[in-house]
């Protein structure tokens, strides 16, 4: 599959997961996105259509220098939950973003659970 291919594939998985996935104030959505280097995690309520917290791993500089892609994953989903917690926000709906769901992705969904995120 050729990069152009793979971009269009992703954005129609996206396109079907957010057709059932739609954030709340009460359950606002927790979205994933991940480039080659970095991931990024926000919690967004989309009634209002705002970011409410967000996380990434350029926040994550020191882990970002000696771990796994995916150790640096599992950092931003703790600190994403420990942002959430101080935010009073414990309910929210993942949205993958049109990606499988292992590895990095994973890796930061069952750290925010782990947090204290329920989803």
């Amino acid at each position: 599959m050729s990069g152009s291919r793979k971009i269009i594939a992703r954005a129609r998985r996206h396109k079907r997961v957010r057709k059932s996935v739609y954030g709340t104030p009460e359950r606002p959505r927790l979205s994933v996105y991940r480039s080659l280097n970095h991931v990024y995690a926000q919690i967004v309520d989309d009634l209002s259509g705002k970011t409410l917290l967000a996380s990434s791993s350029l926040n994550q500089e020191e882990v970002a220098k000696t771990g796994s892609k995916s150790e640096v994953a599992k950092c931003v989903g703790e600190n994403l939950a420990k942002m959430a917690k101080a935010a009073n926000v414990k309910k929210v709906v993942f949205d993958r973003g049109g990606y499988l769901y292992h590895g990095r992705v994973k890796a930061l969904a069952e750290a925010a659970r782990a947090g204290g995120l329920i989803f």
